[in-house]
């Protein structure tokens, strides 16, 4: 935290966010079936550990997983939603992923579909 910086926001946090591997916020948060709710707590929490998988956060809650490949000059970010996306929830993901291109320096490339990676891939 930042000296000062005590306020709260008014409003619940609305948005998608991708967190990476061992965000605080997902390790930290309690309690866990809050943050993980339903098929979240099954898929997300490997072995009831956070962390291990990088997380889609819609409205701060967890609502899916993710995974980047890189090749060259492109990655491939493939996020695994656990529920339905709508239209302004996966713009917003198109935008993350193009995020995740630039703090990567390369070309992204989004896929919507089942993430096939294990843990800490």
């Amino acid at each position: 935290m930042t000296a000062g910086d005590t306020a709260f926001p008014g409003e619940p946090v609305r948005g998608v966010r991708l967190l990476p591997y061992f965000d605080a916020y997902v390790i930290a948060a309690q309690p866990r079936e809050t943050l993980f709710p339903g098929a979240a707590y099954r898929r997300a929490l490997a072995g009831g550990q956070a962390g291990n998988y990088p997380v889609l956060l819609v409205d701060g809650v967890v609502a899916g997983i993710w995974h980047q490949r890189r090749r060259g000059r492109r990655t491939t970010v493939t996020v695994e939603p656990l529920g339905r996306l709508t239209a302004r929830q996966e713009r917003e993901l198109g935008e993350r992923a193009e995020r995740v291109g630039e703090v990567l320096e390369a070309r992204a490339e989004l896929v919507i579909g089942e993430v096939a990676s294990g843990p800490h891939a």
